[in-house]
């Protein structure tokens, strides 16, 4: 019986680009060309849900990372130079935030040190619960404009922020580009000095050391592969005040996102009808053929009952009756629906980000601890004042509102009872009641509103501004049309007489001529710039501590994504190690290498560089392994499975040309007892012949992949599992690695299914149009000509392949 058990095996309608295994449940992502992102389970590799490129988001996916927790997904677009965060169990976008270069790599890691600071802030993270109510959900009537957001997933954006211990998404690009973000949304650093385009990254967990592979431009201008430890001990000797700022800081970003969301239904409750009024009556003004004023005309009407022909065609013929009905309303809805979003969801909001604002502010001041960090006690009071600015603007909005519901009211039912009359029809004896305060209320409601404005139609193609809500949802940088009248307001005149508190810091300035969209806008750019600041000097202190030249390569392929190809980075956390395992095809194509450094970079690491001889085999427990006792290989492809074992496709001899899916074990070939001198002057592919090497031992971890021209391999050392890849990018195959084992571990795997079924009763819901066809397909399969069928396709493929 061959090693390791295949259990899936799938031929793609597109070639795939990247893959990456979850590492908490038996589930692949997968990237393809034309920016779809697939999620397939392990068990005969069936699709759970498919994520369709989008315009807003983009189309061009170049690399992927699962968040160590198997929730979140992550993925860079090149085209639009976004990153996404995704939901594994419902295909949701949850959140998108912009990057200065494309991504070109991302690693997802969680930092594993222990400290009584960091264990005594994790049993206190939910203080803010005790204090702060819960944020209500999002209206399920609305659903937002902004593409990637849904009424149902305002619970999803606060839950972004996941378990309490720190984790760290880190992305590579061009140009050196490097960023860190705590809990994958907060840039926790900025970092510079890197030269090349990167290709690999990796964290180490006790976040002393960060490992990059570059690629840079050789002196003869050959792409040249390059190994980078950047020195991130900052990180390291902060590490509980590192982790308290950046969940504060991921806190006020998931609390920005949800302002932003509350606004975006304020807008959709906002209807275009309730701009009827204001349009209708500027096209009588421009229609009419007397030199009346609009509010003499309606003041006619008011006081004696009469109307002049064309207002009463105005009324008649354009508003209606029943138009006008259904502007009432449309305006009473409206405004109720806003109201309630103001008070329940802008309010609660904006409290809540002032309390974590405020207590970041108390950390700043304990200057001892944070400083080093970059926080600043004076922006961040500046910060606290915009919040601040921007709860005073949502309550005069809510001022606003009231007046503007209590003005309509009176002044529809005035009006539908004079269109009443001029129909003569019959007027109910509840409204034909007015007094005298009635009439006085109606009257200053119409010379308030009913005014020309010849400033406001050269700005807006309309003399009047009836409805005066909407101004506040407009994101426009203008001063409002008709800002509210404060002339007897006693609070404002006191301040402008007081020389002391008139310009107080602190009192929040209100902003009385602006929006409140702009209010917001200037909020979340004062924010912003608190958050920027730690980022900068986080990543000024980041330092080159290791630059290694390993080698040139030729020009790649077009054809051949450079997320698979070779050095790949591992980080030993128990013996705090980073690996690089890598090729030279081009000086010892028999040959795999291996470079160790230690996560502390003044740390003396002895054997830093060993390769393994893949031409000779020297295990001959059995008949077989001895008849390939002198074997040539070629290594197309490796990953390190975990600590103690590597993963690798290998290459026959080139007249044979078999390809052959092995676990290299680490111990034999760390054993080398030769020391290798690195020369400082040369690349690595110059002194080649001075690195000790050790022989190829396989034993029986190996399997022949048969007709199949395998080129790449994803692994998941902690699932068991690996995804093999063929050269042309479509036809994969599954595996179980550790077959042995699943006997004598029967309940850990009876647990870790358990663990799934959660996340696969709430995925086949999801994907339940997308795995009933799989599921016929894959039935059919299994009848005896279906089977046998889809087995000549696989080979018929790979025969040309191989061809």
């Amino acid at each position: 019986m061959p090693a390791f058990r295949q259990v899936g095996e799938k031929q793609l309608p597109n070639p795939v680009l990247c893959m990456a295994w979850s590492p908490k449940r038996d589930l692949i992502a997968l990237a393809n060309t034309t920016g779809e992102l697939l999620l397939h389970r392990l068990a005969s590799f069936q699709r759970v849900w498919s994520l369709p490129p989008s315009e807003y988001t983009g189309k061009e996916i170049t690399a992927l990372a699962w968040r160590p927790d198997g929730k979140i997904l992550a993925f860079s677009l090149g085209d639009t130079k976004q990153v996404v965060l995704c939901g594994v169990e419902k295909a949701e976008i949850l959140h998108v935030f912009p990057v200065q270069n494309p991504g070109t790599c991302m690693h997802w890691m969680e930092v594993m040190e222990e400290s009584s600071a960091l264990s005594a802030f994790y049993n206190s993270e939910d203080e803010s619960k005790l204090f702060l109510p819960k944020l209500p959900t999002l209206p399920k009537s609305y659903s937002t404009t902004s593409k990637i957001f849904s009424e149902e997933k305002s619970d999803e954006i606060m839950n972004l922020l996941g378990e309490v211990r720190l984790n760290i998404l880190v992305l590579g690009g061009d140009h050196g580009f490097v960023e860190l973000y705590a809990y994958g949304m907060y840039k926790i650093a900025t970092l510079t000095g890197v030269s090349g385009r990167c290709r690999s990254l990796s964290l180490s967990s006790d976040l002393k050391s960060l490992s990059v592979i570059t690629e840079v431009r050789s002196a003869d201008n050959n792409p040249e592969i390059c190994y980078v430890q950047l020195d991130t001990g900052l990180l390291s000797d902060c590490l509980p005040e590192v982790t308290r700022m950046a969940r504060k800081f991921t806190h006020i970003s998931t609390l920005l996102q949800y302002l932003h969301l509350s606004l975006t239904c304020m807008c959709e409750a906002w209807e275009d009808i309730l701009m009827q009024m204001d349009l209708r009556l500027t096209k009588f003004v421009q229609e009419k053929n007397t030199t009346t004023q609009v509010q003499d005309e309606f003041l006619e009407l008011l006081l004696w009952g009469q109307s002049s022909p064309e207002l009463q065609a105005l009324l008649m013929n354009q508003l209606t009756v029943k138009g006008l009905k259904k502007l009432g309303h449309s305006i009473e809805s409206s405004y109720s629906s806003i109201q309630k979003l103001v008070i329940s969801h802008l309010q609660s909001g904006s409290e809540a980000l002032l309390y974590h604002l405020s207590e970041v502010k108390g950390m700043s001041l304990w200057k001892q601890k944070f400083e080093p960090l970059g926080l600043d006690s004076v922006a961040l009071e500046g910060a606290i004042t915009a919040v601040g600015s921007f709860s005073l603007k949502a309550n005069e909005l809510l001022q606003v509102i009231d007046k503007s519901m209590k003005n309509f009211k009176a002044f529809f039912r005035w009006l539908y009872v004079a269109m009443l009359r001029m129909c003569e029809e019959h007027v109910p004896p509840e409204l034909n009641k007015m007094t005298q305060k009635d009439i006085a209320f109606v009257a200053d409601f119409l010379s308030e509103h009913f005014s020309e404005n010849e400033e406001l139609f050269d700005r807006k193609g309309k003399y009047f501004n009836v409805e005066r809500v909407g101004q506040y949802l407009k994101d426009e940088d203008e001063d409002l049309v008709s800002p509210p009248n404060t002339k007897g307001n006693q609070w404002l005149n006191f301040l402008q007489e007081s020389t002391y508190l008139k310009e107080s810091p602190l009192l929040f300035p209100s902003y009385p001529q602006k929006s409140l969209h702009f209010v917001k806008r200037m909020m979340e750019n004062v924010i912003e710039h608190c958050l920027q600041k730690p980022a900068e000097v986080i990543g000024k202190s980041v330092k080159q501590a290791v630059f290694l030249p390993l080698y040139t390569v030729p020009e790649s392929s077009e054809n051949t994504p450079r997320l698979f190809e070779l050095p790949s980075l591992w980080n030993d956390k128990k013996a705090k190690m980073h690996y690089v395992v890598f090729c030279m095809p081009e000086i010892s194509p028999c040959k795999l290498y291996l470079l160790r450094k230690g996560t502390d970079p003044n740390r003396h690491i002895p054997n830093s560089v060993v390769s393994v001889d893949l031409s000779h085999h020297l295990d001959n427990a059995d008949d077989n392994a001895a008849a390939q006792s002198h074997y040539v290989y070629s290594c197309l492809d490796a990953r390190f499975y975990d600590d103690e074992m590597l993963t690798v496709v290998l290459q026959g001899a080139e007249e044979d040309n078999r390809r052959v899916l092995a676990q290299l074990p680490l111990s034999s070939t760390l054993s080398c007892e030769t020391e290798f001198t690195w020369e400082p002057n040369l690349r690595l592919d110059q002194q080649t012949s001075a690195i000790p090497c050790q022989g190829l031992v396989l034993g029986n971890q190996w399997r022949e992949l048969e007709s199949m021209k395998a080129q790449f391999v994803a692994v998941n050392g902690i699932r068991k599992v690996a995804c093999v890849l063929s050269a042309n990018l479509r036809h994969i195959r599954v595996f179980e690695m550790d077959v042995e084992d699943e006997d004598e571990e029967g309940a850990d795997s009876q647990n870790n299914s358990a663990d799934q079924e959660g996340l696969d009763t709430t995925m086949t819901s999801q994907g339940q149009g997308e795995e009933s066809v799989e599921a016929e397909g894959e039935a059919g399969e299994q009848r005896g000509d279906g089977f046998q069928k889809t087995e000549e396709h696989l080979e018929s493929e790979e025969a040309l392949e191989l061809s």
